[in-house]
């Protein structure tokens, strides 16, 4: 009975490691490596998996950025028949089965998404949808650096769950809209 309660306890705080390892890894996926490889990609610092494991025992993981907030508690009415989102020039969006932002947002899912007017509405951590060039049809990722070059301003975009950056700089003009609600 001993051996089965330690044996329990083990698998436990295995558990509980395994997890902690797997979230640490999936916190780091923000952090990049500039300037851009050879490939014109943006890819993420490399440490020994056992460096990794021992820093996250003994620190708090690091802050993700999160999309800002758009919508003031002002502009939600909540009823017991309705929810009204005073929102001018929203705009509805579904999603197709890509997997790449899983698991914020997959097929079934839908969101409110506004115009931006300005380079400076757009923040790191903001999920938008764009159009690009090594691609066909609207991606929606999530910005995970913003930078200057001798063209101005752009964006480093990636889907949550993809393991590198999408490829190339984003520029505001390619930018369609900004998320400001998922709905499931």
């Amino acid at each position: 009975m001993l051996k089965k309660v330690l044996l329990l306890i083990c698998v436990f705080l295995l558990g509980i490691v395994a997890t902690n390892i797997y979230s640490y890894y999936a916190s780091a996926q923000t952090d990049l490596q500039l300037p851009e490889n050879n490939d014109g990609v943006y890819e993420y610092q490399e440490e020994n998996a056992l460096d990794k494991a021992l820093l996250m025992l003994h620190t708090r993981s690091n802050e993700i950025a999160s999309p800002i907030d758009r919508i003031r508690e002002d502009q939600i009415l909540v009823t017991n028949e309705k929810i009204v989102i005073n929102l001018k020039d929203a705009e509805w969006a579904s999603f197709t089965d890509t997997n790449s932002m899983d698991p914020v947002i997959d097929e079934g899912a839908h969101a409110i998404e506004v115009i931006p007017t300005s380079e400076d509405q757009i923040q790191v951590g903001d999920i938008v949808a764009y159009e690009s060039e090594y691609a066909e049809g609207t991606i929606i990722h999530r910005v995970v650096y913003k930078g200057e070059d001798e063209q101005g301003t752009y964006f480093v975009l990636k889907g949550d769950n993809n393991p590198t950056s999408d490829p190339g700089k984003v520029r505001f003009e390619q930018i369609k809209r900004v998320v400001v609600a998922i709905i499931y």
